[in-house]
């Protein structure tokens, strides 16, 4: 059984940073390229940041040059560290995985929820202003 679990979420100023992590099991965690998205309040899951399978990676354009998404295969987890935020970044921050071929890049991954394969329960992150 696959399981994505986040965690790191919490209420922070802004300006401030937080780093989420996602620990993956119940896969083989190397063949698969890893997504954060986000979801405000009565809006729709974005997309946020990829990251392929060879550590690739890939940004919205608004958290481009503010977030980091890295991964630890040893690990089987995935990061996200958030530096600068913005009380838009407030959202419901869900980790995906999405299964892909060794040559995938990070773009090619996508960005749209449904192209991706396994989901994490959510970690919330409020920033105040």
């Amino acid at each position: 059984q696959v399981q994505l679990v986040e965690s790191g979420g919490g209420l922070v100023q802004a300006g401030g940073s937080l780093r989420l992590s996602c620990a993956a099991s119940g896969l083989t965690f190397t063949s698969y390229g890893m997504g954060w998205f986000r979801q405000a309040p009565g809006k729709e899951r974005d997309f946020v940041a990829a990251i392929s399978r060879s550590g690739g990676t890939y940004y919205a354009d608004s958290v481009k040059g503010r977030f980091t998404i890295s991964r630890d295969n040893a690990k089987n987890t995935v990061y996200l560290q958030m530096n600068s935020l913005k009380p838009e970044d407030t959202a419901v921050y869900y980790c995906a995985a999405k299964r892909t071929s060794r040559s995938t890049t990070a773009q090619a991954m996508g960005v749209m929820p449904n192209e991706y394969d396994y989901w994490g329960q959510g970690t919330r992150v409020t920033v105040s202003s």
